[in-house]
């Protein structure tokens, strides 16, 4: 998988996963919380810095790594907090954060042997 798609799916995954827990969360407790966007935002940025990917721009797919990271550490207090169905969407954001950044490492070792 390159890249490119690894961060595509990944940003789908925040931005479906995170609303769905947004308007889930907020119908639930009769108010919006900004904080259960952070995901969706996450995931908008994530998509709009997918062109960069593609043109294998090593500025921006740093950017992209270090968001999916951070976003991964967010998503870890959450996770440990709830149960359930929020359970479950939090940790499949949280493996999705995770297999992209693998195949980011992977790319980066297999551009970094090409070089050499």
């Amino acid at each position: 998988m390159k890249p490119a798609q690894a961060n595509f799916i990944n940003a789908l995954i925040l931005i479906g996963l995170g609303l769905w827990g947004y308007f889930t969360g907020a119908f639930g407790a009769g108010k919006y919380l900004s904080t259960a966007l952070i995901a969706p935002v996450a995931g908008l940025i994530l998509l709009a810095l997918n062109g960069g990917l593609k043109r294998e721009n090593k500025a921006i797919a740093h950017v992209v790594v270090l968001l999916t990271l951070l976003l991964f550490l967010a998503l870890f207090m959450p996770f440990m907090k709830q149960e359930g169905l929020p359970k479950m969407r939090t940790g499949v954001m949280m493996f999705s954060c995770l297999v992209a950044t693998a195949v980011f490492i992977k790319s980066f070792i297999d551009a970094r042997k090409a070089k050499a």
